[in-house]
């Protein structure tokens, strides 16, 4: 009787285990705690302070004041509670100290040469014209210094430029170094047309227009001269006077005599 008793309570307390699982699967669950310790870093950059399980405050107090926490935004935010952020990448700026020691350099003017063509050279010559005499090939731009057997000494000259021409024979009549400059007044006049005033005298020197040395031809107001414009030799440049690098008309003043013919054709 009493292992009939015995089985009935067993039985009755297994249905009411079993009715009570059943009714469990349906009750509320109670929250689920993780450590705040383990959640913080993730929950703070969801926006949410430690302490909080599921939206619901369990006593534990909020992030402290030297952490900012910042609604969720496409930049990840970090507590430095934990450790250094990654190291995030610059645009790489200009070197500004170096760049503004960096001065560029003036412009350097092109020095402007002659022809070597025009440089003096030694050349045959097959004229009528005894040695000594000077002849000028105005089209050419030569004038040559006739030697004895059938040489002559050339070099380049810059010659009267249109309207400037002129051709014919005359003599050596002075020469001078380093010559003063009296412009003659018709050029004078020309020049101030063109809103060019010109000096009425200049001293001799590197300056002045008639270069290092001069050679007068008859009365006329002609000169063989030197110029402060050597790229010039080789063109029809001047106002009928016959230009000379001032190297090579030191060079002829030096061969030539008072007395000598010269030639311009």
């Amino acid at each position: 009787m009493k292992k009939l008793v015995l089985a009935g309570a067993v039985a009755l307390a297994a249905g009411m285990v079993s009715q009570a699982a059943a009714n469990d699967r349906y009750m509320a669950r109670p929250p689920v705690v993780i450590s705040p310790d383990l959640a913080a870093p993730w929950v703070i950059q969801l926006g949410y302070a430690p302490g909080k399980v599921l939206g619901r405050e369990i006593g534990r107090p909020a992030a402290p004041a030297s952490v900012q926490v910042q609604p969720y935004s496409s930049e990840p935010r970090f507590d430095y509670r934990y450790g250094e952020p990654a190291r995030t990448l610059r645009q790489p700026t200009p070197d500004l100290q170096r760049t503004a020691a960096i001065v560029p350099a003036p412009a350097k003017k092109a020095k402007r040469e002659i022809d070597p063509m025009y440089l003096p050279q030694q050349v045959s010559y097959e004229g009528s014209h005894k040695p000594g005499t000077i002849v000028i090939d105005t089209k050419q731009n030569f004038l040559y210094l006739v030697e004895a057997g059938g040489q002559a000494r050339r070099y380049g000259v810059g010659t009267g430029k249109p309207g400037f021409e002129w051709a014919g024979t005359h003599k050596v009549t002075q020469k001078r170094e380093w010559p003063d400059w009296r412009p003659p007044s018709q050029m004078i006049a020309r020049e101030r047309a063109k809103g060019r005033s010109l000096p009425s005298y200049m001293e001799g020197g590197p300056d002045n227009p008639l270069g290092a040395r001069a050679m007068y031809l008859g009365s006329t107001l002609y000169r063989i001269h030197g110029t402060n414009q050597p790229w010039t030799i080789g063109g029809a440049v001047s106002s009928g006077c016959i230009r000379m690098r001032n190297e090579d008309v030191i060079d002829l003043y030096e061969r030539v005599k008072v007395g000598a013919t010269v030639i311009v054709s």
